[in-house]
């Protein structure tokens, strides 16, 4: 193996960007740095959760001389209400996303260029949910299994199918505190009418109204979310792609597909591939189309296809900025509106193709279902026509670029540990060898890091630093979203990268032959760490709560990321978050959600801006679990 010297600082990173600043300052247009330094100090009332918006009395504030609103809520109800609605927030994105990939599977077809990639997947799903599957066609297979899928957005009664799947211990918990996720849109409505004006004050109320809800995402959309999508685009398998703004391309049309929603991404990587699309881009002047992705739509293309990440959230203006880009193409969430005025200064053109993503304008090609190839290759001519428009003077792409390994859901993770002979015991299947590392020692613990970038701490350096530190202390890293984007960037999901590792991390990965950390896709995608780790928990027959695994989001910002929080919590894991949530205004808040919630789901927030407090932290999170472990 060589010597691995490849890695990527996040100096070198940050340096490619003030590059890039400089060009913008050129065209007279800003950035997200602009316009964070021109917002000044933050609000402290929002920032700490006591301002209230909820009826038009107010708003009102929380003051020493008004110590409550209008109505007489107090700093602990004004909290409490916007950590609610945030999760109710988090939980419509991620389960509005899974209703789209639903209703294509329900008119999947073979004549349709929306196929059936994984027709196991779907039998395995359609035998767990009592479909039956003998002799008959797979599509209408699949458009059974879609319409019991759509119920669990609206079913009058019962609870989410897929907490079946949940561990015996965490079901006990989830029915004895009154949590079990019931549609996934009651919970929703629910949570928005409990913090009506007029409704719930009582933290303790609200918050387990937070966690159903977060449930009804984590083991309903997201992980319905995760499966379907296997389902219809293939399950990913280990690839190689490559990572950063480096990947874009001097003599290609350069594409970018942004967003979360991966359908109308998969429309365009087939596009990219039609030989009358490639050949009227040669008659352009190029010599080829290239596809890169940002932001989650570009974990989940990559997963599949190896298309190339140009970058994560942040880096979604760079990618403009470098002049290479002739169209940016978006579907659905953490797209920047300033995108619109950004594009004006080059030749780029900015396409919205979902009404749930309108933005003032951008050119705007509705997504259908029934033409949905024929509206990718509508999107693409048009960047092909753009290509000649691009001002050469103004082209400025990083060289920096990593190569990495991905492609790790838990199918290909099983067929890993399946290489390796246990002399005792047959394994095969199961996730025995890692447990059998872990009591060990060999691996300490695990640590799935999720989550965004955020400017109120500094872009990538909490995720790299923190992926060192664990990576040295020989704990294995699942990562998904602009967390594992990172690592992509910097060089960590290179299999030479075991080199940063301690010894016994370093011989796991020369066993199994995979990188140090392993990239499970989206963020929507944190459902398969939910399953990785109560799989593990029955197999090791203890409780999740005991186990040496935690969640991380050193750099989170979106209302998603408090919702995945919470449903992690409540399946027993404990979570580490460099960002504070907005509720410190209320030491009530503050208590519950670090301490005395643990009474409840036996697990909390541990919150630290300083990633290595933060790492050190959860270090000695895992080692309290070893130890009360007996290992």
């Amino acid at each position: 193996m060589k010597h691995f010297d490849a890695i990527t600082t996040v100096e070198e990173i940050e340096a490619d960007a003030v590059k890039l600043k400089e060009i913008a300052r050129a065209v007279n247009t800003e950035t997200w740095e602009d316009r964070a330094n021109a917002q000044g100090a933050r609000c402290k009332f929002g920032d700490g959760g006591v301002c209230c918006r909820i009826c038009h009395m107010g708003p009102c504030r929380i003051t020493p001389k008004a110590p409550r609103g209008v109505c007489g809520a107090d700093a602990h109800a004004m909290a409490a209400r916007s950590y609610l609605r945030a999760i109710a927030a988090g939980t419509s994105s991620h389960s509005d996303h899974t209703r789209e990939i639903l209703f294509i599977l329900r008119q999947a077809s073979p004549d349709s260029p929306w196929k059936i990639r994984d027709e196991q997947k779907l039998i395995n799903l359609a035998k767990e949910w009592g479909v039956a599957t003998e002799n008959r066609d797979i599509y209408e297979i699949g458009r059974e299994v879609a319409e019991i899928g759509l119920q669990q957005f609206g079913k009058t009664d019962g609870h989410q199918i897929f907490v079946s799947r949940a561990p015996a211990e965490r079901q006990k918990v989830w029915a004895e505190q009154d949590m079990l996720p019931r549609a996934i849109d009651r919970e929703v409505v629910t949570a928005l009418h409990m913090t009506h004006m007029g409704n719930s004050s009582d933290v303790e109320a609200l918050l387990r109204q937070g966690f159903r809800t977060a449930l009804s995402n984590g083991w309903g959309g997201s992980m319905m979310g995760t499966e379907f999508t296997d389902i219809l685009f293939g399950t990913p398998t280990v690839r190689q792609t490559e990572g950063n703004l480096g990947c874009l391309e001097k003599d290609m049309v350069n594409i970018v597909v942004h967003g979360h929603d991966p359908a109308f991404s998969e429309m365009m990587v087939m596009a990219s591939h039609d030989k009358d699309m490639l050949d009227y881009a040669r008659s352009k002047g190029a010599k080829g189309i290239n596809i890169t992705g940002i932001c989650c739509t570009a974990n989940e293309v990559t997963m599949r296809h190896g298309v190339r990440i140009a970058g994560s959230f942040l880096q979604q203006e760079d990618a403009v900025l470098t002049g290479a880009v002739e169209m940016m193409c978006v579907d659905v969430q953490c797209i920047f509106p300033s995108l619109t005025q950004l594009c004006e200064c080059f030749h780029t053109k900015f396409v919205t193709t979902s009404p749930i993503a309108r933005i003032t304008g951008a050119i705007h090609v509705n997504f259908e279902i029934a033409t949905a190839f024929e509206n990718a290759k509508e999107v693409m001519k048009m960047a092909i026509d753009n290509f000649p428009n691009r001002k050469q003077d103004m082209v400025n792409i990083p060289a920096t670029k990593q190569e990495a390994t991905i492609g790790y859901p838990l199918e290909q993770i099983i067929g890993h540990l399946d290489t390796i002979t246990n002399s005792h015991v047959d394994t095969k299947g199961s996730y025995g060898p890692a447990i059998d590392a872990i009591k060990a020692g060999v691996i300490r613990g695990a640590v799935g890091i999720v989550g965004c970038n955020n400017p109120r701490v500094r872009p990538d350096y909490s995720h790299f630093e923190i992926m060192r530190e664990l990576l040295k202390n020989d704990i294995l890293i699942v990562a998904t979203g602009c967390a594992a984007q990172v690592g992509i960037k910097t060089g960590l999901l290179q299999r030479e990268a075991r080199q940063l590792c301690g010894a016994g991390m370093r011989r796991v990965c020369d066993l199994l032959n995979i990188p140090p950390i392993l990239h499970m896709g989206a963020c929507i995608d944190n459902s398969r760490i939910l399953r990785l780790v109560c799989s593990i928990a029955e197999q090791w027959g203890v409780n999740t709560t005991q186990l040496p695994i935690v969640g991380c989001a050193p750099e989170w910002m979106s209302e998603k990321a408090v919702s995945i929080a919470n449903y992690c919590m409540a399946t027993g894991i404990d979570v580490y978050l460099g960002v504070e949530p907005q509720v410190h205004g209320s030491d009530v808040m503050m208590d519950w959600i670090t301490n005395k919630q643990r009474d409840i789901i036996g697990a909390a927030l541990t919150i630290s801006s300083d990633p290595h407090t933060l790492v050190k932290n959860m270090i000695d999170g895992i080692e309290a679990k070893r130890t009360a472990l007996g290992i």
